[in-house]
């Protein structure tokens, strides 16, 4: 997209009074924000928008996006993806609510990998956190991109357990990606950049106002096929986004916890109202399986993975009769190591391969 084109898509992105909802109708009508802007007010009466959107979008004709166009100029890894753009995630486009630009920074095709919500109390108990990095870490090592909001408590230990299997995690913020919030995630979410993709709806210079956290909630689980709460409170906002992942017809697991821990009472009203209780990471796997293999399949014809990972043929014949840690089975495979995990995982899936008890893989003997 050339920057004359990205003019209309980033003022559209700083028409905050005008919802999401009311913006995605308003593209679906007149196809994209060029046309939008063009077509006038009494176009946009003819739609149902009402005085105080109408003063909006007029006013945002004029915006100044020189500062979103410069960030974007400031790296090929800046990425701007409006909602026609063939790179935005396909599961965030369905949702009713999705939208209109996402700004990126990072690999904007890790968007459209099979991804699981990490999400839980942002003041975690030790146990909560260490929960978060251990399921994050074991499931990002079975090929699952971690999804989470960059908050402190589990969010955190999500990202960093993602990070530790050399996995992949997203990041969505509730600022800018000129800024990070909270402070002391800065290393956190240069790593992220740099391994993964931060991402966020809020153009350049917007900071963390109370009612973005659970703007961006619904991205988090847009994003994903399930919600995994660790550790939340009865009001955290973390039941928000497992909430809005149930609406949007994602699967929602919570790990109780003890009853005298008041920050596992969340977790215990989700599983009694019809929350997967998990325990182990083959309790997640087992209910996303039917699922995972058909999203691989869409991203890797999405161009998000490699025909590597679509293949699994060469990786079969690499494993022969032994059973191989993941580091020696990259050694003799080559590629990416996103691209070995999404293929593992689908084999495994498929019965074709096994996970050892130790983290070695090995071939099934029917797999033939």
């Amino acid at each position: 997209m050339t920057a004359d084109a990205r003019i209309p898509w980033l003022r559209l992105a700083r028409c905050r009074p005008l919802s999401s909802g009311l913006a995605r109708r308003l593209l679906s009508h007149f196809g994209d924000a060029a046309t939008l802007f063009d077509a006038g007010p009494g176009a946009w009466r003819g739609q149902g928008v009402q005085a105080p959107q109408l003063a909006a979008l007029t006013a945002a004709a004029d915006l100044p996006v020189e500062a979103d166009l410069d960030w974007l100029a400031g790296g090929a890894d800046r990425h701007l993806l409006a909602l026609n753009d063939p790179r935005y995630p396909q599961r965030l486009r369905e949702i009713e609510d999705a939208p209109a630009v996402l700004f990126a920074r990072g690999d904007p095709e890790l968007l459209s990998l099979p991804q699981l919500a990490v999400v839980g109390s942002r003041a975690a108990t030790p146990q909560g956190r260490e929960n978060a990095h251990a399921f994050s870490e074991a499931l990002a090592a079975r090929g699952l991109t971690i999804t989470s909001g960059l908050a402190e408590g589990v969010d955190g230990a999500a990202h960093e357990g993602a990070l530790a299997a050399g996995g992949l995690t997203i990041a969505v913020c509730a600022t800018g990606l000129d800024q990070v919030y909270p402070a002391r995630h800065r290393s956190l979410a240069h790593r992220i950049a740099g391994e993964g993709v931060l991402v966020s709806e809020f153009p350049l210079g917007v900071g963390p106002l109370a009612h973005h956290f659970p703007r961006r909630n619904r991205i988090i689980s847009g994003l994903s096929l399930g919600v995994l709460v660790v550790e939340a409170a009865a009001g955290s906002g973390s039941l928000i986004t497992a909430r809005l992942g149930a609406e949007q017809g994602r699967e929602v697991f919570a790990i109780p916890g003890s009853i005298h821990n008041p920050q596992a009472r969340g977790c215990h009203r989700l599983i009694r109202q019809g929350a997967k209780l998990v325990e182990s990471v083959d309790d997640v796997l087992e209910e996303l399986g039917p699922q995972i293999g058909p999203a691989l399949r869409a991203a890797q014809g999405g161009g998000a993975l490699s025909a590597r990972a679509a293949d699994t043929t060469e990786l079969e014949q690499a494993l022969g009769d032994e059973a191989l840690a993941f580091d020696a089975l990259l050694a003799r495979v080559g590629g990416r190591s996103q691209d070995l995990s999404s293929a593992l995982l689908s084999l495994e899936l498929a019965g074709r391969v096994r996970r050892e008890a130790d983290g070695r893989y090995r071939g099934t003997p029917d797999r033939g």
